[in-house]
């Protein structure tokens, strides 16, 4: 048995993760802790507060009574909008506080975009302007080539959780670039799990999406190697 915890803030798409548990192997395990959102918007000073050392301390004494093995704080706006400096201080303080290995989705899309053989991305982010130019910022300076950029300009991450199939899809499709190895959906609260396959026919090429690398990126520091289909190049089959 493997078991990666998650910290999830308030509730969007958080029901990715039973969906992808089932689509793994049967011995992982996916427990997922909500923390408390505090405002819900995507505004560079709620993001920094939604990511407080405070708040991500609150979950971690219930993920160590699940058996987690690793940590990752599933969200990617409330970790990159520190910098890439502050984001890894944020892990730092969150594995000495869990006393396990810890991440964040934003250093999950660094690790993953190596780990499917991509040095360019287009990033199609639900994010106002602002906030994913710090996204942007954050994968350059983690060493990925960022060679388009979209933002839809939504605010909350409630709206965001309402997307379905057709608004993602076509996401992925707007913000794609003839010279991107693989394109990025940031968004821990859109929903993802249920469309990879079709998103890579799509666009023809690697797209990884926020729960997607957060599992994964748990997976990794756990030290388990996982499959599944319908979960992407990242998580596919080694030929």
């Amino acid at each position: 048995m493997t078991t990666v915890g998650l910290l999830y803030p308030g509730h969007s798409a958080e029901d990715d993760y039973p969906r992808i548990e089932m689509l793994l192997d049967t011995d992982i395990r996916l427990p997922v802790v909500h923390t408390d959102i505090g405002e819900d918007a995507h505004r560079v000073d709620a993001l920094l507060d939604m990511g407080s050392p405070e708040r991500l301390a609150a979950g971690v004494e219930e993920l160590r009574l699940s058996g987690a093995e690793s940590v990752v704080w599933a969200c990617t706006s409330g970790s990159f909008v520190r910098g890439r400096d502050g984001a890894h201080e944020q892990i730092r303080t969150l594995a000495l506080a869990a006393g396990l290995p810890a991440s964040s989705t934003s250093f999950a899309f660094a690790h993953a975009v190596r780990a499917v053989g991509a040095g360019r991305v287009a990033v199609a982010a639900t994010y106002p302007p602002d906030v994913a130019g710090y996204f942007c910022a954050f994968l350059k300076a983690t060493g990925t080539e960022v060679v388009a950029e979209r933002a839809e300009g939504i605010v909350t991450a409630a709206e965001v959780g309402t997307w379905g199939r057709d608004e993602v899809l076509a996401l992925a499709r707007a913000g794609d670039h003839p010279d991107a190895e693989a394109v990025l959906l940031p968004d821990t609260a859109l929903h993802t799990a249920a469309h990879l396959a079709e998103l890579e026919e799509a666009v023809g090429k690697p797209v990884l999406t926020a729960n997607q690398v957060t599992v994964w990126e748990g997976l990794r520091l756990a030290e388990r190697r996982a499959w599944g289909d319908g979960l992407g190049t990242l998580f596919a089959r080694p030929r």
